[in-house]
């Protein structure tokens, strides 16, 4: 099994790829070039730092967490702190794209970095990249470019403030541009949505509820093969419901019914519903449907 190397730091990085040293620590915008070092084949590397990369035109087989992804079409890839990459083939260079590394130093005092784990398509697999349109990129690119500029010229008081902001644009755009995705393949994601509501009667009227406990959003991701944050960002686009809440509306149903049809007490209906703590169940319970399981049972007898 190949070592991970991991890059703590955007010099590392730099030197990674053989290019320019940057002109800020915690910050480069790191452009494609034909002499960029991609010969990396079979090296698994994870980055401390937030990667965001335009692929143009790069071919080559990447692996982003359990997934393969083949770079042959306009796509934009989001890389959280720590998440591992590889790569099977050597990619030829891609001459239109660019590559944001942002270490997380530089926006952990700002508003960005208490938001930016709002953006979820950060811890997307690399086959749920976002696939952008000619006029997306150009977009993107010029935003890009404001923050080259803005490394390009002499650091004062403004700076960061000015880099925070066009970082803050992409991201919002990316989210506009993800939801524009998530619509135009919604024939296709209703597909998704059927094998999930699948998934999940299937697991609550089995043994694995009370033998595994009720099941995470992650855990639902890898039954129909996506990372849980990209399922709960589609059901959220075609239901109006986070897979979390999917889950909750589950398990109320399944808790109500047993209420209603057993002398179950509250205490065992929570384990037998794969709680660890009857208190908790409870309080959801109560937060769902605005009141105990024992007052619900009471109310309907």
């Amino acid at each position: 099994m190949p070592e991970i190397h991991t890059i703590k730091s955007i010099s590392e990085a730099h030197q990674l790829l053989g290019v320019d040293k940057p002109t800020h620590p915690l910050i480069s915008v790191c452009k494609h070039t034909s002499n960029m070092n991609l010969n990396v084949k079979d090296i698994k590397v994870s980055f401390d730092m937030y990667i965001i990369s335009l692929k143009g035109n790069l071919k080559g087989s990447i692996n982003y967490g359990r997934n393969s992804y083949d770079f042959e079409e306009g796509t934009l890839l989001f890389m959280a702190p720590g998440q591992v990459m590889s790569v099977t083939e050597n990619p030829v260079a891609d001459l239109k794209g660019w590559t944001l590394f942002i270490h997380p130093d530089l926006i952990q005092k700002s508003e960005l970095g208490e938001k930016i784990n709002q953006y979820s398509f950060f811890d997307y697999n690399a086959n749920e990249a976002l696939h952008i349109s000619d006029k997306e990129k150009e977009s993107l690119t010029e935003i890009v470019k404001k923050i080259q500029s803005e490394l390009n010229q002499n650091i004062d008081k403004h700076s960061q403030n000015i880099i925070l902001h066009n970082l803050e644009s992409i991201l919002k755009y990316s989210e506009r541009f993800y939801d524009r995705q998530f619509l135009t393949r919604t024939n296709h994601n209703k597909d998704f949505v059927t094998k999930f509501e699948k998934y999940l009667r299937t697991y609550f009227n089995s043994k694995d509820l009370v033998l595994n406990g009720t099941p995470t959003v992650t855990q639902c991701g890898e039954a129909l093969n996506m990372s849980g944050h990209y399922l709960s960002d589609l059901l959220k686009i075609e239901t109006g419901k986070t897979a979390k809440e999917h889950i909750h509306i589950k398990l109320i149903d399944k808790a109500k019914s047993k209420l209603l049809n057993s002398d179950i007490s509250v205490k065992s209906l929570a384990y037998d519903l794969g709680f660890e703590s009857p208190q908790y169940f409870s309080k959801l319970f109560k937060t769902k449907t605005n009141m105990s399981p024992s007052e619900f049972r009471n109310l309907n007898e």
